[in-house]
Formats: structure tokens, C-alpha cells, sequence
């Protein structure tokens, strides 16, 4: 059954939190035929990752979507039957009331943060009642096993990363301008937090013994990048070539375009949380940057992935990927042999993620099970 669902976002780190929000949003409409409305308080930075958003458009129609910018001085409007604050962001004030004063009470979800800690099947759809108001909310956590309300997975994805065969990845790569493959070279997309140790990963690809293409977007990172290598670029240059290394800086993709990015590198640097799941469907190696949270507290969540993710992994595998994944959270030092023992698993690694992947097919994606949860609740 159609329902209005309203989404509620707030920017925190630049991309992880509108890229999760909106690929709900579209995948609701898609998929599920809901009407959707995307509240998001920072739409230049949306537009980063959705070239369709116009940033000084208040409220705008893309992909079916209807989004508004989120001001403090909120409108009156009719709450939706399904209400989603997504990663603890607080509704306002005059929306809450309006949602008590509705006959029938909306379906109040908050969407959490991913994680693969045990206790999160636990706090699964765990209710809690509003102090003020009749209102209920419920905690709907993401997660990589059952008990858990899974990932965000669209019904055609997997369907189309089998079709996306060479001469695909050729067609796309030239669509989007990126530098042709040399024989040997290894491909990699970089995506990571400022905290990433971005010069040793530098230094390594510059002395590999095969050449390497380091796909980078735009931004600090890309900076950082340009600065550590400004005795051989100029300063606006997109391309950037260092012994065995060359630096292609590309603008930012829409998310349809990032999941072939994906599709196309040989190993994959992903952040947070929306490229983080879709480097796992996407099924090439990848190394994952946490968010690094006060008192080290992200050192848990990386641990409580890496304990599913090895699972079934032969020792000496699961001892380089958690090496290099150690290394570049900050664990230690970046270094030579914890990088080329991860490179040398990437076949390896290849068939291991198919079988991942599979695993993570034994649950309902996020939106199903968040279609069926509201179906039940109205």
C-alpha cells in the first residue's frame, strides 16, 4: 500500500548521512512505490552527490523525491504516516506536536547508525515512548545478520553488477573521462576521512612494482594529495604522475555512478557508512576508514565488522586484511608489508566477498524490511 513517509537528515559528515537518506528515499519510491519527502538541512552539500539537486531550490521533485531544505524556522505541514529521524537528529518542535495532534499516530522511526556489534540485534525495534506527547518511536538498526533491519540493498543492484562485464566498465570509464588502463596497472578509488594516513599510502604506490591508477574526488583529501606531490604537479592539474603512481582528482559522482566506480577498481578505500556497504556489494577488496568517534570508541565497531567479515577466511588472510585495516585507522604505522600482503590476496579476497555477499543475501534489504514493519504497525 502507497504511504507519505517523511525523512529527516541532517549533514553530519559531509556524505555518509544524505548518501544513506537518499538512497532510501529513491529506493522507497522505486522499489516500494511510497511518496516520499526528504527533509535535508545542508542541500549544497547533497548536490555533491546528486548533481540533479538544485542547492537555492527550497523544494525541489528529483527521482521522485520531494525534497526541502530544512530551516530552523520550520513550516506547519501535515506529517506523513511515517515519520523517519535518521541517526538521532531531533525532530523540531512544531512537527512533533503536529504529529500528537493526528488521529492516527504516525509510525515514528529512528534509523541508526550501521553497526556489527552483537548487542544491536538486541536494541532492534526496541520502542520508546515520547515524555510529553502519546507518541512512540522505534529504534530500527541496520546490520549484517539476521535479527538485525539488514542494508539498504536496491532489487536490480546485484542484477546489474553481474551484467557490468568489460566492455562496460570500458563505457563507463570513458563516459566519465577516466584515464585508460595500462597492462598491469592496479585501480584503486580513494575515499577516506582526513585522518587517513594519505602519505604513506603515497609513498607505497609510488615505489609498487606495478603501476597504479589512484582515483581520488575532490576535496581536502585530493588536496593533501596535490600538496604532498607538488614537486611533480601544478597546482590545478587532475592528473598527476609520480614513478609507478598517477593521481586522477575527479569530480564528485551521483550514487549510481560511484557503485560502478566501485565496480570498476581492483581495490577500493571507502569511509563511513553509504560507501562502506557499497563497497561490500560492489564485492572487490576494499579497506574500510571508521568515522573515528571521542575515546577511541570506533575501535569496537571495526573490530565487532572485522570478527564477522574473516569469518571462514584462511588465517593468513584474515591476518593481512585486519593488518591493513589496523594500519590505516591509525592502529600503527602504515607499512610496506602490510600493504603488499593485502594486494597479494586480491583474487583471494574476490571469492571471499561473492561468498560474503551471499551470506548478507540471507536477510531482507533495509527498505523491505521497513515497508513491512510500517504494514504492520498501520
Amino acid at each position: 500500500m502507497q504511504r507519505r513517509w517523511d525523512i529527516f537528515c541532517t549533514v553530519v559528515d559531509n556524505f555518509g548521512d544524505i548518501g544513506v537518506c537518499w538512497r532510501l528515499a529513491k529506493q522507497l519510491t522505486q522499489d516500494h512505490n511510497q511518496m516520499v519527502r526528504l527533509w535535508v538541512d545542508d542541500l549544497r552539500c547533497f548536490s555533491c552527490i546528486a548533481p540533479d539537486v538544485n542547492p537555492e531550490i527550497q523544494q525541489q521533485n528529483v527521482q521522485a523525491v520531494e525534497i526541502c531544505q530544512w530551516q530552523k524556522a520550520f513550516p506547519e505541514v501535515e506529517p506523513a504516516d511515517v515519520v523517519i529521524e535518521a541517526f538521532a537528529c531531533e525532530l523540531p518542535d512544531i512537527y512533533i506536536a503536529a504529529m500528537a495532534r493526528k488521529n492516527k499516530q504516525p509510525v515514528w522511526i529512528n534509523l541508526d547508525y550501521l553497526s556489527a556489534e552483537p548487542w544491536v540485534a538486541q536494541y532492534h525495534r526496541l520502542p520508546s515512548p515520547h515524555p510529553r506527547f502519546p507518541l512512540t518511536k522505534t529504534f530500527f538498526f541496520p546490520g549484517f545478520v539476521p535479527g538485525t533491519g539488514g542494508l539498504l540493498r536496491e532489487k536490480n543492484l546485484l542484477a546489474q553488477r553481474e551484467v557490468f562485464d568489460i566492455a562496460a566498465e570500458q563505457a563507463f570509464l570513458d563516459q566519465k573521462g577516466l584515464y585508460e588502463r595500462r597492462s598491469g596497472e592496479i585501480r584503486i578509488a580513494l575515499f577516506c576521512y582526513d585522518t587517513a594516513p594519505v602519505e604513506n599510502l603515497i609513498g607505497l604506490l609510488s615505489e609498487s612494482s606495478s603501476p597504479v591508477l589512484l582515483i581520488v574526488p575532490q576535496g581536502r583529501v585530493a588536496d593533501r594529495i596535490a600538496a604532498i606531490l607538488s614537486h611533480v604537479a601544478s597546482p590545478n592539474e587532475s592528473l598527476i604522475k609520480h614513478q609507478q603512481l598517477t593521481v586522477q582528482i575527479i569530480p564528485f559522482m551521483a550514487q549510481n555512478d560511484y557503485d560502478r566506480l566501485l565496480w570498476s577498481c581492483d581495490i577500493n578505500f571507502v569511509r563511513g557508512e553509504d560507501s562502506f556497504v557499497r563497497a561490500q556489494w560492489a564485492s572487490n577488496p576494499f579497506i574500510w576508514n571508521i568515522y573515528p568517534q571521542a575515546e577511541g570508541a570506533h575501535w569496537k565497531k571495526l573490530e565487532a565488522f572485522l570478527d564477522l567479515y574473516t569469518v571462514g577466511m584462511p588465517p593468513e588472510m584474515a591476518t593481512a586484511v585486519r593488518e591493513m585495516w589496523f594500519c590505516w585507522n591509525g592502529g600503527k604505522a602504515l607499512n610496506a608489508p602490510a600493504w603488499v600482503n593485502f594486494l597479494a590476496l586480491r583474487e583471494s579476497l574476490m571469492q571471499h566477498n561473492k561468498e560474503w555477499v551471499k551470506q548478507l543475501l540471507e536477510q531482507d534489504d533495509l527498505v523491505s524490511g521497513l515497508v513491512q514493519f510500517v504494514e504492520n504497525q498501520l
